[in-house]
């Protein structure tokens, strides 16, 4: 299978690395390039990408076609290709809805491994910033006064549990001796009725709610 990909980015010789680096295998088609925000944002409209990647420091702003994109679903996913390993870009490009946020030092086969795995619906982010992450996720989060976490069945709340503790879809049906398509299935549930843009969001919202807990 082929993934359609849009690329942002305001270096011409990066960029025009990167993509010669997803093409070159045949599993990835660049079916558009962008240098600033608004550019991204407006082929994505026309385009209707797989995956947006995107920049952080492009001219008008990663974040803000971040926002963009996500808001309006031109992009199935928006992952962020960023050299800022700031807690702040991170937890806000999350917040905003990329799935994803690596940084550019990768090699060009472990972007492609990790974008395959965005067009799967997998979350990502790079492990060196993983600490950062687990900053963001224990800050206090502004909860409706019920909780969406009311409403998982005891089997859904169970593998939420083990998402938030960073274990994979294959990981999870291990443990819960379930398959693993099944347990896609319920995250695609459970993201539902959080309102989560995406698994990274979910377990961000049942890792504040239940830290008490675990």
């Amino acid at each position: 299978m082929t993934y359609r990909i849009l690329v942002a980015d305001d270096h011409p010789i990066y960029r025009d690395g990167v993509v010669r680096s997803l093409e070159e295998t045949g599993d990835f088609q660049v079916v558009a390039v962008a240098s600033s925000a608004d550019e991204a944002v407006q082929l994505a409209a026309q385009e209707t990408p797989d995956i947006a990647l995107l920049d952080l420091s492009m001219p008008g702003g990663g974040l803000t076609a971040v926002k963009r994109i996500a808001a309006t679903g031109t992009a199935k996913y928006v992952a962020m290709l960023t050299v800022s390993e700031e807690d702040e870009n991170v937890a806000e490009a999350l917040r905003l809805g990329a799935s994803s946020y690596i940084l550019k030092g990768v090699s060009a086969g472990e972007l492609r491994r990790i974008l395959k795995g965005v067009a799967k619906g997998e979350g990502h982010v790079s492990p060196m910033l993983a600490s950062k992450v687990l900053t963001f996720m224990s800050q206090p989060r502004q909860e409706d006064p019920k909780s969406p976490l009311a409403s998982l069945t005891k089997r859904e709340e169970d593998i939420l549990r083990l998402v938030a503790k960073g274990k994979s879809n294959k990981e999870v049906a291990d443990e819960l001796s379930l398959q693993e398509k099944t347990i896609k299935h319920y995250m695609t549930e459970i993201m539902g009725k959080l309102h989560a843009r995406n698994r990274v969001e979910a377990a961000l919202i049942a890792h504040d709610a239940w830290k008490d807990t675990n």
